[in-house]
């Protein structure tokens, strides 16, 4: 049998899913929810816990319980990085015009809000093993956020590494000024005269660091799901790491495997 708080907040939800709460709107304040429906604070407390949990509602200090406005929704799926390789031989008015945050929220160029930001940094234990140098080798490290600008939370958290040796022949990769890259990394790298093979992805989940939830504005209980990838050359050289933090609310992975016919 379903507990008091649990019977209101099913109630709530009700309505919140038929449409009788808008997103945006707000609730009757927590005395006039608790006379409604006869019971204790406490108990219509514990039912609004559960909703803000649920990420059906947030609570705006000072102001009261509000129906939560839903996310864009984010779907990453297999085929992006072929897509994008396509288009790094493209004219750069071609490239300009759309990208891989473009094609998996359906958003356009003019709808995003982009932040990149560079900094030389030295192949820690880890990342020196990754792309198979020596611990200390100078690298360019790069971190990302996109957002709708509509949206306060990025869609995600990127740190993307390149070995800076690799790269130096166009001054423009030490460059983040030059961002948003049109086509991004497969273009930045085939200035280079480097290819991309293959990309690897690892695929794990945490629950999010405080620091983490705060930037995605993570409803409470939301996991994140991390993202290792890991980019090869035609040379079987790794020539790029990018470690993607995304918010388990809003991100949806999609794999497809074509299988060979008997």
């Amino acid at each position: 049998m379903a507990k008091v708080y649990e019977r209101i907040a099913d109630d709530i939800r009700r309505a919140i899913r038929a449409g009788e709460l808008k997103p945006g709107d707000r609730l009757p304040s927590e005395e006039r929810l608790a006379e409604k429906y006869g019971r204790s604070m406490p108990t219509l407390r514990e039912a609004l816990r559960t909703l803000r949990d649920e990420g059906l509602i947030e609570k705006q200090h000072g102001r009261g319980n509000f129906v939560r406005r839903p996310r864009t929704r984010v779907l990453r799926d297999n085929g992006r990085h072929q897509w994008e390789k396509d288009r790094a031989r493209a004219p750069e008015q071609e490239r300009a015009q759309t990208g891989n945050t473009e094609r998996d929220t359906g958003l356009e160029v003019q709808d995003l809000v982009f932040y990149a930001a560079y900094r030389e940094v030295e192949a820690n234990e880890d990342i020196a093993a990754a792309f198979d140098v020596p611990a200390g080798t100078a690298l360019v490290e790069r971190t990302y956020r996109t957002r709708y600008a509509a949206e306060t939370a990025p869609f995600n958290l990127i740190t993307s590494y390149l070995v800076r040796d690799m790269v130096a022949g166009n001054p423009d990769l030490l460059d983040e000024t030059k961002e948003p890259w049109p086509g991004g990394t497969p273009n930045q790298l085939y200035t280079v005269g480097i290819e991309l093979d293959r990309v690897e992805e690892r695929f794990t989940a945490r629950p999010p660091t405080p620091e983490e939830a705060e930037e995605l504005e993570l409803p409470p209980g939301t996991s994140v799901i991390l993202l290792r990838k890991t980019a090869y050359d035609t040379r079987d050289r790794v020539v790029e790491l990018s470690d993607v933090t995304l918010p388990g609310d809003r991100t949806e992975l999609r794999f497809t495997t074509r299988l060979d016919r008997w």
